[in-house]
């Protein structure tokens, strides 16, 4: 099912590369609301982001104003000018936000893994006129976020698209969510009409990662960015590691680079950041054998058996080998690559029973 689409046609807004959508991760308080939008505003910023309703892993947590912070974003339009977006995960939410005149919604990680909530918001949405950007789903599943964008699609809604925040993943890395940039390359492949956003705050977890991370999107032809920007980062009720001031959100855009968009699907660069996908994907996979490894040394130590193992080393190299090189690999390279895998292993293998 192809999607139906129109251009985002947001008022006041200029038809460029990237376009930026910037607030704070919560409405807090109004001030708090109205201080980043200024801020904002003034570095032209033209749409204006805020957390109304929060989902929360636990209970106890900040999750929001609700109702009440639907006038503060009102006040926003009304004294800078800017678009306000907020996040819906219910039809509730989608009555609350279109009456509170918030021009942009879009459906969060966690709702768009779950068909039947997306679905109650496409009912929610029939016969309204509003852009609504999708965020993949919190498990790297191309087939569910597409769905989620032909459930709303086929609600009517033609100025619809996607909201790339990473993966999430239960191994420690770098990333609050791994990027995965093969998934959404995959979608615009499948979908090049379909304008895409990157979360870099969201993917990154951390402000310092927000500006690679943004200019890693542009590099692969990523239409807009969605960054949380917080006028008092340190002290922000939710996410307060991830979000930057106004006055550094507009350092990072200037630092941009944007290039033209290839009509190429596998440009040179394309490729190259594909290559550095996979990259990462082998260290995180590096990282799961290590942790079992020294699990494996635990094992050995409390039940005294010797570090090294050679007709299981030995079983390792002539398997891997052979795998390799039905893979279009020599067996010189696999060896010399489980090699030093073993040797790794055994250091810290031998750490833990040391200890």
């Amino acid at each position: 099912m192809e999607l139906d689409l129109l251009p985002l046609n947001l008022p006041g807004v200029p038809d460029q590369r990237p376009l930026v959508i910037a607030g704070p991760c919560s409405a807090e308080t109004e001030e708090q609301v109205m201080s980043a939008a200024r801020q904002l505003s003034h570095n032209g910023i033209k749409i204006f982001r805020a957390g109304i309703w929060k989902p929360r892993t636990k209970p106890g947590g900040f999750e929001g104003n609700g109702e009440k912070a639907l006038p503060w974003l009102q006040r926003v339009k009304a004294e800078t000018g800017m678009l306000t977006s907020t996040e819906v995960a219910t039809p509730h939410h989608v009555e609350a936000a279109l009456k509170g005149g918030v021009d942009l919604l879009w459906i969060g990680a966690r709702t768009s893994a779950n068909p039947f909530a997306v679905q109650d918001i496409a009912d929610a949405l029939r016969g309204v006129d509003v852009p609504v950007l999708v965020k993949n789903p919190v498990n790297p599943d191309l087939e569910l976020w597409i769905g989620g964008m032909q459930r709303i699609n086929g609600a009517g809604i033609k100025r619809l698209a996607a909201i790339h925040r990473g993966f999430t993943t239960y191994d420690k890395t770098i990333y609050r969510n791994l990027p995965m940039w093969h998934v959404p390359i995959e979608l615009r492949r499948r979908m090049p009409g379909l304008p895409i956003f990157c979360d870099p705050s969201h993917i990154g977890g951390r402000r310092e990662l927000v500006a690679p991370l943004s200019q890693q999107a542009m590099d692969l032809g990523f239409d807009g960015l969605i960054i949380e920007s917080h006028c008092n980062p340190d002290a922000a009720w939710s996410d307060a590691k991830q979000q930057v001031t106004p006055d550094v959100l507009s350092f990072i855009l200037d630092k941009l680079v944007v290039r033209s968009v290839s009509d190429s699907t596998e440009s040179l660069k394309s490729l190259r950041q594909q290559i550095d996908e996979l990259d990462n994907d082998l260290i995180q996979q590096l990282s799961k054998r290590m942790r079992i490894s020294r699990e494996i040394a635990q094992y050995k130590k409390d039940h005294n058996v010797a570090v090294v193992q050679t007709g299981r080393y030995n079983e390792i190299l002539d398997k891997r080998g052979a795998q390799g090189v039905l893979c279009g690999m020599s067996s010189d390279f696999m060896k010399a690559i489980f090699e030093a895998i073993h040797a790794e292993s055994v250091r810290q293998q031998i750490e833990i029973i040391n200890k």
